[in-house]
Order: structure tokens, then sequence, then C-alpha cells
């Protein structure tokens, strides 16, 4: 007997799986984000700590993406987006750590190019991560490096820190 509801568990795994590795970058290229920020730290010592993220977001209707893109990935966390708003209901997928960023996320999307603009993104985002692997953030220069790549795309974005007070 067939289940008339259309939400069973079958029918959602069996929506996962019709979600090609092909749609989930052209999703991420629409939707995601390759984040390469600055945040302060007066205990290390260039001042700056450089953070690498992934993001990704949709809304509840769409959440089925989210979690393909993830169990694809095998890595990352799903949380409300905004989970104190009352308007805003979206979900996102997040990826923070450097090993599954470096060993997961970036073979994916190498395998699975992205088409738009923000491929710039991700080929930025991906030489910061390996600047940072090789330990270069933590000197002058590599910092300078990371600084110069990071506003080096022509996407217009409200950066929290100049590149004038990043290098200064």
């Amino acid at each position: 007997m067939l289940s008339d509801n259309a939400l069973s568990a079958d029918n959602q795994q069996a929506a996962k799986e019709e979600i090609s590795n092909e749609y989930l970058s052209g999703f991420t290229d629409g939707e995601g984000c390759f984040y390469v920020g600055f945040s302060k730290r007066i205990d290390l010592p260039l001042r700056w700590q450089v953070i690498t993220e992934f993001h990704v977001s949709q809304n509840p209707g769409g959440k089925n993406v989210l979690e393909a893109l993830q169990q694809r990935l095998g890595c990352g966390y799903l949380k409300p987006n905004h989970a104190q708003s009352l308007k805003d209901k979206t979900w996102v997928l997040i990826v923070k750590d450097r090993k599954e960023l470096k060993e997961k996320l970036v073979p994916f999307f190498e395998k699975y190019p992205l088409h738009t603009s923000k491929r710039d993104d991700f080929f930025v985002f991906v030489m910061v991560l390996d600047l940072i692997d090789q330990g270069k953030h933590l000197t002058k220069d590599g910092f300078k490096e990371v600084v110069e790549l990071v506003f080096s795309t022509k996407r217009i974005t409200n950066k929290r820190y100049s590149k004038e007070l990043l290098l200064s």
C-alpha cells in the first residue's frame, strides 16, 4: 500500500538521493559563501586571527538540500540561521573545521566546480587555507598575502575591517 504522506521518511530519503552533486555545487553557487575574515586578537603576535568558514543557507522548505550537501561532504552542522529572529526561519550549513575544509569541502568543489563569480571566492579560500596550513598567516609577509588575496575579489561586501587597518 502506498503512503498518502509525501513527507514520509522513505520519501525524504529518496529526495536526498535524487539531488546530484552537480546540483549541490550549483546551489552553492547561488546560496553559499566561502568566508575569510579577520578578528582582533591581542593575544596573537600580529594581533589578528584569520577565520575561514563555509556557509550555505536555505528556507525551511529546502532544508533537505542542506542535509544532502552535509551528507555528501561528510562534515559541518546545520542550525537556524538567526535563531533569535521571529521572522527569519532560514537554516544554514556551516563548516569551520580547517581539516574538514581542506580534506572534504575543497575536494568536493574541485570535482564539482562552481560556475559563477563565486568560483573566484573559492580559489581565494583555497589559497588562504594553503597559507594557513603552511603557517604563513603567522608571519607579517604571509598575513599581508592573506589580506591581499581577500581584498582581490571583485565582490563588494561590508567588510568589518579595511585593508589599510589590517595591514597597519
